[in-house]
C-alpha cells in the first residue's frame, strides 16, 4: 500500500502521523515563559496553528512554542 492510501507519513519515523481535534492542552497558565503577558494558551493556539501551516507533518514543537512566543512578544 502507497504513503498516500495511508495519509501523512513522519519523514523521520516512517510512521502514519494522525491530526489531534484540538491544539495540546496546557497544564498551567505562563508557565516557563518571561512575560507574563503571554498566555500560554495564546501561544499552544499560535504555534498549533504554524503546525497545521506545515500540513500537520514534522517540525519540532519545541521550536514552533518559542517561534510562537517570539511572534507575541513582538505584537505587544
Amino acid at each position: 500500500m502507497s504513503a498516500t492510501a495511508l495519509g501523512p507519513m513522519d519523514l523521520e519515523t516512517s510512521q502514519p502521523v494522525t491530526k489531534p481535534d484540538s491544539p495540546p492542552a496546557v497544564e498551567t497558565a505562563n508557565e516557563g515563559t518571561d512575560s507574563p503577558q503571554l498566555k500560554t494558551e495564546e501561544i499552544a493556539r499560535l504555534a498549533y496553528s504554524y503546525w497545521e501551516a506545515r500540513g500537520c507533518q514534522g517540525g519540532s514543537a519545541d521550536e514552533d512554542w518559542l517561534r510562537a512566543e517570539e511572534e507575541l512578544r513582538a505584537r505587544a
